[in-house]
């Protein structure tokens, strides 16, 4: 009889609860839907309007790289014995130029990292292995710090600058042109994005498939309007280039020191720190000879519990500590962006409030069922928001497919659908553990390199990771 006194306690909690997550759904819908406006009016835009019938098709129109344009590459590396080698060899095999020099940060507590590195630079020149003052992990803004410092000492001994600095992961696939573009855009921006595509391991369909379907709509479309916009781009951290007077200019506020060590999210903020007033950012989309996007590509976690972890060390680093970190803007355009920047960790509150409604609902259900208890009927208000929402979820899901299938295919796009459960199953349980992870920073626990096991291919396989990418011709 106890059980049964509860319900309409139960029946009134599902209610306040589907409304509350109704309401939240439908602000978010209706930010999303007026995104995705302006985004189709920039590419109608483009498209009856284009910038100049002669803009290049593909990397190789662009021409040689400028000969006074030296460009560093800094690849923070703790616990990377499995894929530094193989991702180093790689590009020294791939780029004939001597114009650049990859800086490997390692730890004097990971001697296998610096072995892998040592054995992957075997008769180049073009490898430098920096080693960090104390044993890691630290955090990887600490790590490309001693990077920054180790190329201001090669600047001053060989009397040469650099005019760039390009971020990448040590599972990274990078692409032959990368160079190339980048060598011609630094010039124009203080920040240049290349689009990165995640790759899954065979096995992980669910989780690491769902960063490929993530990561198709950010870089396919929100990063290109936000571009367009005028608003700041924030760096994804691995295939980006930064103008080395941009980062001089924010080391000498900083007291030498370029990268936050007490961000969890350095390359975001850095993104942020950099463009404003003059200086712009770019998020270049352009093809190769091949017709396809110069990208970079990694294979994103696997497993269930890395991939929590990163996706909490993301919330923390943008959603939440970017409130306190980096403020708000005095621009509209640029508010609007880092609000839904930092509406993830409140979307996953409100996806885990809803799947506690949908949960209450089957219960109830089942007691009408059984005779024991029948629920008071919705009311009009609630369906009518229900039924909006409905209509939203739809068209969300429509976009997803839409980027999902240019990038990776009609298989992909479908599995896309049943692939968002599995996203806010992630998110959700992210989120708490991100608010955890933030309450411990506020009270002065220092911040450490949270980082997950990575993957890279095998050589002969590499050139199997050719993503079908159709949605526009580059800008």
């Amino acid at each position: 009889m106890a059980s049964y006194q509860i319900l309409p306690f139960l029946d009134l909690l599902q209610k306040e609860l589907l409304l509350f997550a109704s309401l939240a759904f439908l602000l978010g819908a209706v930010d999303d839907l007026l995104f995705d406006g302006l985004w189709m009016f920039h590419g109608l835009k483009r498209r009856l309007f284009p910038r100049s019938a002669l803009a290049p098709a593909t990397v190789e129109n662009l021409g040689a790289t400028p000969t006074e344009c030296r460009m560093a590459i800094f690849v923070p590396a703790w616990k990377e014995a499995p894929v530094i080698g193989a991702m180093l060899q790689r590009c020294l095999g791939q780029w004939t130029s001597s114009g650049y020099r990859i800086y490997v940060g390692c730890y004097p507590n990971d001697p296998e990292t610096v072995a892998a590195v040592a054995e992957a630079s075997i008769g180049s020149g073009q490898v430098r292995i920096v080693m960090c003052h104390r044993d890691g992990p630290t955090t990887k803004a600490d790590c490309l710090n001693h990077l920054w410092d180790a190329l201001c000492r090669d600047e001053i001994e060989e009397r040469s600058n650099f005019a760039a600095i390009i971020l990448h992961d040590a599972e990274d696939i990078v692409h032959p042109d990368a160079l190339t573009l980048f060598g011609h855009l630094i010039g124009k921006a203080a920040l240049v994005q290349l689009p990165v595509i995640p790759r899954r391991a065979k096995g992980s369909r669910w989780v690491a498939g769902h960063y490929g379907d993530e990561f198709a709509e950010l870089h396919g479309k929100q990063m290109v309007l936000r571009g367009a916009l005028g608003a700041s781009l924030p760096s994804a951290g691995v295939g980006c280039a930064f103008a080395r007077d941009g980062l001089h200019k924010l080391a000498a506020q900083t007291q030498g020191k370029p990268f936050d060590a007490n961000s969890l999210t350095e390359d975001y903020e850095l993104g942020l720190h950099l463009i404003g007033g003059t200086r712009r950012g770019i998020f270049a989309r352009l093809r190769d000879r091949h017709g396809q996007l110069v990208a970079t590509q990694e294979f994103f976690p696997d497993r269930l519990e890395d991939a929590i972890r990163q996706k909490s060390r993301w919330m923390v680093g943008i959603s939440l500590s970017g409130w306190d970190r980096l403020g708000w803007h005095k621009g509209w355009c640029e508010n609007w962006m880092r609000l839904r920047d930092r509406k993830a960790s409140f979307a996953a509150i409100v996806l885990a409030i809803a799947y506690v409604s949908i949960i209450l609902t089957g219960a109830l259900q089942l007691a009408d069922i059984m005779g024991g208890y029948r629920a008071q009927p919705l009311s009009v208000a609630l369906r009518w928001l229900l039924l909006l929402n409905a209509v939203f979820l739809l068209w969300r899901l429509s976009m997803k497919c839409y980027f999902v299938f240019a990038l990776y295919g009609l298989r992909e796009a479908i599995l896309s659908v049943p692939r968002t459960i599995v996203a806010n199953l992630i998110n959700i349980m992210a989120v708490w553990r991100a608010f955890g992870q933030y309450i411990d920073q506020l009270s002065g626990s220092p911040a450490r390199w949270d980082k997950t096991s990575h993957f890279f291919p095998a050589a002969q396989d590499v050139k199997q990771l050719r993503p079908q990418y159709t949605a526009d011709k580059g800008d």
